[in-house]
């Protein structure tokens, strides 16, 4: 694809009878051309636009637009060494052999990711920055994947119906100060996790997403990140519905640490095998399987990360964020380390084990 930036024209300078000829060359040059719904498209919204607009302005809609169409070409990288869902948002994961991806995130019948939360009684949100023990609450579907169970040390289990909950009255929640729809999953379960992390009967509860597109808008913290749109927002996750971490990554960190983390322990949906460390920092489009993403924004870490997920508590040592920050910072993000990408499905479809992970040329 054309750098539009190496363009040498000088777009406000040209009238509006010129800029359909002007786009039509860009076009040409960047290999967009010859694919004529693209060429029309763009045309048509270069006609409209010229007569409200400068050429600055239909210069930067035609360059998002080309950001944002997938490449013709592909390279293999690596392959699908992991796959995980998180059925609540900071909980425990639950590996898969294959899954379908879709705006709402990852999904195999009613299992989706950040479907449920945990939420105290005005309706904001708990993860695992606050409250590390939500990382032992270990979910699982039966084989039909609409019954959620839920373990923990010390607990008996307890069932969730989830088919049930989209019948339910929803209510409003909030994540990161954005309301959101959920339905409120009863007062067992409500005693069930209250017990488990605050040792009360009461005080916090769980909720569960019943949409099935994204309602979110984006952060205000995250529009300096332009790929990003609400439809990668998912279900109650933090950014977006997708995050990717290469083996080579976690090992980088770990030859840094004194105690090795897993993969897991940067909560990624998919680790790929192949890629030589954070080399998934530059990639822009990503092709798994059927499906295909944007890499619409870096993965930033936070306390979090310190968190053991076998036992549900901080290192004291303050790592792997510690040294993260010593070399994985990035211009821009601040204080918080970058691991991994944060992606935006753009192609719907399956992915499994094995599958080949291809990068846009």
């Amino acid at each position: 694809m054309i750098d539009f930036c190496s363009i040498p024209f000088t777009f406000k300078h040209h009238v509006a009878k010129d800029s359909p000829e002007m786009m039509s060359k860009l076009l040409d040059e960047s290999g967009s051309g010859g694919d004529k719904t693209i060429r029309n498209v763009i045309l048509a919204a270069v006609g409209v636009s010229v007569a409200a607009a400068t050429g600055y302005g239909v210069y930067k809609l035609v360059r998002q637009y080309l950001e944002n169409t997938p490449p013709k070409q592909w390279r293999r990288v690596g392959e699908l060494t992991d796959l995980h869902v998180y059925p609540i948002k900071s909980c425990g994961a639950i590996r898969l052999t294959q899954m379908d991806c879709s705006t709402i995130g990852p999904k195999l019948g009613l299992l989706r990711d950040r479907i449920f939360m945990v939420i105290q009684t005005d309706g904001t949100f708990i993860t695992g920055r606050s409250h590390p023990k939500l990382v032992l609450v270990q979910p699982r579907f039966d084989d039909q994947y609409e019954t959620m169970t839920l373990s923990a040390p010390g607990m008996m289990d307890i069932a969730v119906d989830v088919k049930r909950l989209f019948s339910v009255e929803p209510v409003k929640a909030s994540v990161w100060g954005q309301t959101v729809t959920a339905v409120d999953c009863g007062e067992e379960l409500a005693r069930w996790l209250s017990r488990f992390l605050l040792s009360e009967d009461f005080g916090l509860r769980l909720v569960f997403y019943p949409l099935a597109q994204p309602t979110r808008p984006v952060r205000e913290k995250n529009l300096i990140h332009i790929n990003l749109t609400p439809r990668d927002s998912g279900a109650l996750h933090d950014a977006t519905s997708f995050m990717l971490v290469s083996e080579a990554s976690v090992a980088d960190v770990n030859a840094r640490v004194d105690k090795p983390c897993s993969a897991v322990q940067y909560r990624p949906n998919f680790v790929v095998k192949g890629p030589g460390a954070f080399e998934e920092d530059d990639w822009k489009w990503i092709k798994i399987g059927e499906t295909v993403y944007r890499n619409v924004k870096a993965c930033t870490r936070c306390i979090f990360t310190n968190v053991d997920p076998e036992t549900g508590i901080p290192n004291s040592d303050g790592e792997p964020l510690k040294t993260l920050k010593s070399y994985r910072k990035k211009p821009g993000l601040g204080d918080s380390p970058v691991v991994g990408m944060q992606m935006g499905v753009r192609r719907e479809g399956t992915v499994r084990l094995g599958d080949a992970v291809y990068v846009g040329c």
